[in-house]
């Protein structure tokens, strides 16, 4: 595993030549800074010296695009209950705003603030700011609406697993300044929750980077508290500043390895229930991002793709089976064959496990038949963990060397014993609910479905052909 910062990809998804191109943005590399500066000066300061103070104390940011609408975000602390102002304009004087409406910044939404704008016109860029009731003005954002008909391309900076302790966000402020991208898109593991000095560990950890709070997040506060740190990075902030982004959430956003019902990283008896835990920790992703609440979206790039916005982690998701359980009883080599075979024909293959729950599945199933039906050359999975086949090579752990930890090890001999009989190692992905993922590859094919799958959660880079029963079904990037 690689300690990268943030994982970020850039990925541009085209049609054949002879289409038009989208229409570019007005804003240049130097005003790109211009805007970002003002909020950039606030968060370089260490966390240590501020408590994020009052006003706008965390830039603007902007997701959920359509054609015809976006929503708008930002954060003003006041001393009550304030109305702020937005304004939309197609230049960045504002001169003439083309439309603006109203939004409130409350305490009990931590101070966060969103609305959605409609009635714009397809495949432009815009800028947006908001207003105080005294006339503080936040930084200008830039957002853009998504193309409608015939689109030749469109240009996705994709990210995911961005762990503030390892170090700086440097992909979010590349690709800000790159300002080649039209829409900004995070896999998962936007935060962390782990306490300073966990993972990363101490040795690992970026001494300016402190964390807050310094213990594991488990109540709405901390998750709160843990969002402010993570969004006043200056290059987080750059990034949501010039971009749109659609966002998913993944485990960390929550506990690690989380499911419907729990997670790896959650002990009941001390930190009580998982039900409170994970209502908090939707609450403060809700307000701390330029999301919708709906669990599950698509959106229409012209008729270049869909992209449909995939929940896989605590909706619909059974709890991931552990190789070790099924290896505990192996008293000889024989024996955990044996043990690894059975559980392969029973509880790993049952048809009911699931991932994305029922009524996600019939919505991703019609949505790619009206996909394809409708002319859309890609269908475009956004989602947090790898689809594709993984199997561990036999004899990985000694080719790595003698320094690798012993529970890394262990880890990685009970996964190749698991490859000999046909056994995937990472029972938290798609590898874990194959019932599940052959559901979906069937609704692919069954809508000839031109499928492009994007994933995060590794830390690493993997490339799939995806196939079911001798069919191709689609390429994995993730």
């Amino acid at each position: 595993m690689t300690r990268e910062r943030v994982t970020h990809a850039a990925m541009n998804i085209t049609t054949p030549a002879g289409q038009p191109a989208p229409a570019q943005t007005a804003l240049t590399r130097r005003n790109l800074f211009t805007l970002a500066g003002a909020s950039a000066a606030l968060a370089a300061t260490p966390l240590a010296a501020r408590t994020f103070g009052s006003g706008f104390t965390h830039s603007v940011a902007s997701g959920e695009p359509s054609a015809n609408s976006v929503l708008l975000w930002t954060r003003f602390v006041g001393e009550a209950e304030t109305t702020l102002t937005w304004q939309v304009s197609a230049t960045e004087d504002f001169t003439r705003p083309l439309v603006e409406g109203e939004v409130t910044a409350s305490p009990n939404r931590d101070w966060c603030a969103k609305g959605v704008v409609t009635g714009l016109q397809p495949d432009r860029w815009y800028f947006y700011r908001f207003i105080a009731p005294g006339g503080a003005t936040s930084p200008v954002g830039r957002t853009r609406t998504l193309p409608q008909g015939p689109t030749a391309k469109f240009k996705l900076a994709v990210f995911s697993c961005s762990n503030y302790g390892f170090g700086w966000f440097n992909a979010y402020g590349h690709a800000a300044e790159a300002n080649d991208a039209d829409l900004a898109v995070h896999l998962g593991d936007y935060i962390y929750e782990y306490g300073a000095g966990t993972y990363p560990d101490s040795n690992q950890a970026e001494p300016s980077r402190v964390l807050a709070p310094a213990t594991e997040i488990i109540s709405l506060t901390d998750y709160r508290l843990r969002y402010a740190t993570y969004r006043a990075d200056p290059d987080c902030q750059r990034l949501h500043q010039v971009l749109p982004m659609i966002a998913v959430w993944d485990d960390h956003e929550t506990a690690n390895d989380s499911w419907k019902d729990g997670a790896e990283n959650h002990q009941p008896d001390t930190e009580g229930e998982w039900a409170v835990r994970i209502a908090a920790a939707k609450q403060a992703y809700r307000e701390w991002m330029p999301v919708s609440d709906e669990p599950y979206a698509a959106y229409q790039v012209g008729d270049l793709a869909t992209l449909f916005r995939l929940e896989t982690r605590i909706e619909g998701r059974d709890e991931q089976l552990d190789l070790g359980k099924v290896l505990a009883g192996a008293k000889d080599p024989q024996g955990a064959m044996q043990a690894l075979a059975k559980f392969k024909d029973g509880e790993w293959a049952d048809p009911a496990r699931q991932l994305l729950g029922q009524a996600q599945e019939q919505w991703l199933a019609q949505g790619l038949a009206a996909s394809t039906a409708g002319g859309t050359a890609w269908q475009v999975l956004v989602q947090q963990v790898l689809i594709g086949n993984l199997r561990t090579p036999v004899g990985l752990a000694s080719q790595l060397g003698d320094s690798l930890p012993d529970y890394i090890r262990q880890r990685l001999a009970a996964a190749a014993a698991a490859s000999q009989v046909g056994l995937p190692a990472n029972m938290d992905a798609w590898d874990g609910y194959p019932a599940a993922r052959e559901r979906v590859f069937k609704a692919a094919l069954n809508a000839n479905a031109n499928l492009l799958v994007l994933a995060g959660d590794t830390h690493n880079g993997w490339a799939f052909e995806l196939g079911h029963e001798g069919a191709k079904v689609g390429v994995e990037l993730g």
